[in-house]
């Protein structure tokens, strides 16, 4: 069957939360506090570092990555969302779907991408202090940035192509207010053997990668830390990590209960899926700049001076 002879729907339905269809219109404020969290707070994280000259480090840099992809899961999302749950409109262009499923996919890889360059600059700040300065200079730290980027574009690339292949004839509603390529593929009235393969690959090679490394740094990490002997010297190599550890959590978390449950929970209630999906995208973009926040003094501070100013 040529691309061109397959029928797709002009356009697909968004659902809100199920069985909550009713009440959707009071998910509307949490949700706008959430996203203006998200927003606000990564937004007031960037300026922190463009203005500190304090803040010019490699591990505030990395930081000033994360905040940019958590804002941009965030804009990626926040257009649909907003409709289904603010005025009910809950349709979505077929292409439209297509570019949004297209960019969250790609700014999560992106994160899971810049979560591990974290962990790699404290494996160098703590094995390697000595030469931290020389291994992360600011072409390096931009190169990793470039890679990042690219392989998350350059990876994702044939995934709506993959998807547009396919016939869409049962029904064009899907079970969230926003596209995912797992819950669209379920519309399809074909074989889905090549897209379930490429998106396992795609799960394995990136981000299942991306966690085996950043456990390998941090075992690591552990190791050179328990060989220094002064126990408060430990103390603080280790609280340099806490607030990484905390966002590798809140991201990897939720993403291997949505991969699980999606694979393997065929007759978990729906509601369980879009629960874990919108914990997937909407909790790491807010926790990351609460955490970074409250844990990392050097950032407190930074905001500090810079509201301060803006007063003055």
């Amino acid at each position: 069957m040529g691309l061109f002879n397959i029928t797709h729907p002009a356009f697909f339905l968004l659902t809100g939360i199920p069985g909550l269809e009713s009440s959707q219109f009071w998910l509307a404020g949490p949700l706008c506090v959430m996203y203006a969290v998200a927003l606000g707070g990564n937004t007031v994280i960037l300026q922190a570092v463009r203005v500190e000259p304090s803040l010019h480090q490699p591990m505030y840099y990395f930081l000033s990555m994360l905040s940019f992809s958590d804002m941009a899961m965030s804009m990626a999302t926040l257009p649909t969302v907003l409709r289904t749950f603010c005025l009910n409109a809950r349709t979505i262009d077929f292409d439209a779907c297509l570019i949004q499923m297209f960019l969250i996919h790609s700014f999560s890889m992106m994160e899971s991408g810049i979560l591990l360059a974290m962990s790699f600059d404290r494996y160098v700040a703590i094995c390697d202090p000595l030469r931290y300065a020389t291994v992360l200079t600011n072409e390096v730290i931009a190169g990793m940035g470039l890679a990042v980027t690219a392989r998350s574009f350059i990876i994702l690339f044939p995934l709506p192509f993959l998807f547009k292949r396919l016939p869409i004839c049962r029904t064009n509603v899907l079970s969230h207010s926003y596209c995912l390529h797992p819950d669209m593929m379920k519309l399809a009235c074909a074989d889905i053997t090549i897209n379930s393969i490429y998106g396992f690959f795609v799960l394995i090679s990136t981000f299942g990668m991306d966690l085996l490394f950043i456990f390998l740094s941090y075992v690591l990490i552990l190791h050179s830390v328990m060989a220094i002997a002064s126990r408060e010297e430990r103390l603080k190599a280790l609280n340099t990590c806490v607030s990484h550890i905390l966002a590798v959590l809140a991201f990897y978390v939720p993403m291997i209960g949505v991969s699980t449950v999606h694979r393997f929970g065929k007759h978990v209630p729906r509601y369980i899926h879009v629960l874990l999906s919108n914990i997937y995208l909407f909790v790491p973009p807010v926790l990351n700049p609460l955490i970074y926040s409250a844990k990392t003094k050097e950032i407190r501070q930074a905001i500090v001076r810079m509201f301060h100013r803006i007063k003055m």
